[in-house]
């Protein structure tokens, strides 16, 4: 089986990082290129197409995870909001105390989500300001 036919590795490695941060006590975050379609994030809190969220289980209720997409409540400025977050969109996931997570490289399954139709065509593809490693 070639490699672009398989699933994606980014919500087993997502899954897995999440339980880590939680088991060493720690605040996990996600970045969130907000561009992607399917992202629902409150837009105010947006800079560069990117969002920083914190995703302990103490920010956030009704946390769900699948292999498509992260979908939470969560308050902003005491705001209440309900969070959609494709797995397509989610560029990193590290521990805020210390910075230590996982930074996710492009794969193939997501390349749809990722062609924004009249960005893509206006400005050329900006290099990623991930800050963390990416994995392979």
């Amino acid at each position: 089986m070639e490699y672009n036919q398989m699933t994606p590795r980014r919500p087993y490695l997502f899954r897995a990082f999440y339980d880590w941060i939680l088991d060493n006590e720690l605040t996990p975050y996600i970045v969130v290129n907000a561009s992607i379609t399917g992202v629902i994030v409150p837009q105010e809190f947006v800079q560069d197409n990117h969002i920083v969220l914190n995703i302990a289980p103490y920010a956030v209720g009704q946390y769900s995870v699948s292999n498509e997409q992260i979908e939470f409540n969560a308050r902003f400025s005491g705001v209440p909001q309900h969070i959609i977050v494709p797995m397509a969109a989610v560029e990193a996931i590290y521990a805020r105390e210390n910075n230590v997570g996982i930074g996710f490289e492009d794969e193939p399954q997501y390349q749809i989500a990722r062609e924004a139709p009249a960005q893509a065509e206006e400005k050329p593809e900006a290099k990623s300001t991930n800050p963390f490693r990416v994995v392979k």
